[in-house]
């Protein structure tokens, strides 16, 4: 594995059709002394891992109150979309950062198990090795941008699960493991049967649950309803075959569980912003 060789580096990530985990984009920088960004608001999430250097945080709530928060390596922060923000790298020692952005229907349910939150977002290991570990992960994703989207993803979510297990404020307690494992049984029933005409009651019954407290769990944990879910899981099914298959659309509606193709036009227009054939015209692998 090779070691950072530049002062800048940024990618977009390839593909947007992750709807589960949308990576946004995702670099390193050695910054300059006193080199800053912001202040500058996002609409998705976006995380700082300091590797070494000192510098520090300006959160600015809804009526223009500042907290700032000093860091250095081996620590990291936590932006939430539509807070503004101003980090500055340090005049002596600046820091050296990777950072990645992202979005999606488990975005939420990743910063949620961390621990973090908009009035605790600094990041702190429980120790070095899984500051190593961090960093490592994070290495590999910079030396593979020229693997497939899937390959990337994969390692994304290595990253993230490192993020999570080393967070030195990830608190679970016996009622969070069980509202988590509902949710998990949920969401493997709908990616197992989701070609199926299944409904959030056929889910329920799965779970042994009622129907009302499996969508207030499951809006706790994902931050969406599992209606949304199973429709954004679809879609991104869709787009998945729109891209690598000749399939016609018609088919494509029916293989992932839609009955009628107006329906299906409808959602996937909501949730990409344009109609499925023009989706396809502009993605479809040649």
């Amino acid at each position: 594995m090779s070691k950072y060789v530049k002062q800048r580096f940024t990618k977009t990530f390839p593909d947007v059709s992750y709807v589960d985990l949308s990576i946004i984009d995702y670099g390193y920088e050695d910054c300059n002394p006193l080199h800053s960004y912001g202040p500058t608001i996002r609409d998705y999430f976006l995380f700082h891992y300091i590797i070494s250097g000192k510098g520090r945080v300006h959160y600015f709530d809804s009526e223009g109150a500042e907290k700032i928060y000093h860091i250095d390596g081996g620590s990291g922060f936590m932006i939430w979309p539509g807070q503004t923000v101003r980090y500055i790298a340090d005049e002596h020692d600046p820091w050296i950062y990777n950072w990645v952005g992202f979005a999606g229907l488990r975005a939420q349910g990743i910063v949620v198990q961390t621990g973090l939150s908009v009035s605790n977002p600094i990041y702190k290991a429980r120790n070095s090795d899984d500051c190593k570990a961090l960093e490592d992960y994070f290495l590999i994703i910079i030396d593979n941008t020229n693997k497939s989207s899937i390959e990337l993803i994969g390692y994304f979510y290595l990253f993230f699960n490192s993020l999570i297990e080393s967070s030195e404020v990830r608190k679970k307690t016996p009622e969070d493991n069980l509202r988590e494992f509902y949710v998990n049984e949920a969401i493997g029933y709908m990616e197992r049967h989701y070609t199926d005409k299944i409904t959030i009651n056929d889910i329920a019954v799965f779970c042994s649950l009622n129907r009302s407290y499996l969508g207030k769990i499951f809006k706790n944990e994902i931050k969406t309803s599992p209606q949304d879910f199973l429709i954004r899981y679809r879609i991104s099914k869709a787009c998945e075959l729109m891209k690598t298959t000749n399939t016609n659309i018609g088919d494509i509606c029916a293989m992932i569980g839609y009955s009628n193709l107006f329906t299906f036009s409808r959602a996937f227009k909501k949730i990409i912003g344009e109609s499925p054939r023009e989706w396809r015209s502009k993605n479809k692998l040649r």
